[in-house]
């Protein structure tokens, strides 16, 4: 079992660290996360969490979760209102393929459908990560379009409310 709790600036050692693993660079090569400015940033449009192991306190993942169109840098462009976009790694490589992340998503999407506005949740892996769009859609998620989001080439997929429900299965 995981629990999220809020990321806080005592993280700053070990999101650095995560940012810096080849399967996390793999799937989010360009982006500054600025964590030293961020991790002080509780803005209200967005989350940042760290997934634990319940029963060790082993910080195993990040998540964030947003509400596009609220987002001060406008990384979504015009988009509707009551959505929310989230973004996900797991922080070690010996952490992947094994329900980690499968779990990290269910309780993220339990956790924006909670909200009774909320109509659907979106994800941008890059087009080239073929095991995160498989992961994506075995949770239910369908694939949009794809679109340039600054250099990244990324397919965006959407889970409406009406199609979500909990899942479980290995993650990718």
């Amino acid at each position: 079992m995981l629990r999220l709790r809020p990321a806080n600036i005592e993280d700053l050692a070990l999101l650095r660290h995560w940012d810096e693993q080849p399967h996390v660079v793999a799937a989010d090569p360009n982006d500054d996360w600025e964590w030293e400015t961020e991790l002080l940033h509780f803005p209200a449009w967005r989350e940042w969490l760290i997934a634990e192991d319940e029963a060790s306190g082993e910080p195993l993942g990040f998540m964030q979760i947003i509400d596009p169109a609220l987002e001060e840098t406008h990384y979504w462009g015009d988009i509707e209102n009551h959505l929310r976009a989230i973004d996900i790694w797991i922080g070690e490589a010996r952490y992947l393929s094994v329900g980690y992340g499968t779990e990290m998503m269910q309780q993220a999407l339990a956790r924006c459908f909670a909200s009774p506005e909320v109509k659907a949740v979106l994800i941008d892996p890059l087009a080239s990560n073929t095991r995160a769009h498989r992961f994506y859609e075995r949770l239910g998620f369908r694939f949009v379009e794809r679109r340039q989001f600054g250099v990244d080439d990324c397919y965006v997929y959407r889970l409406d409310r009406a199609a979500w429900e909990p899942t479980t299965g290995p993650d990718e």
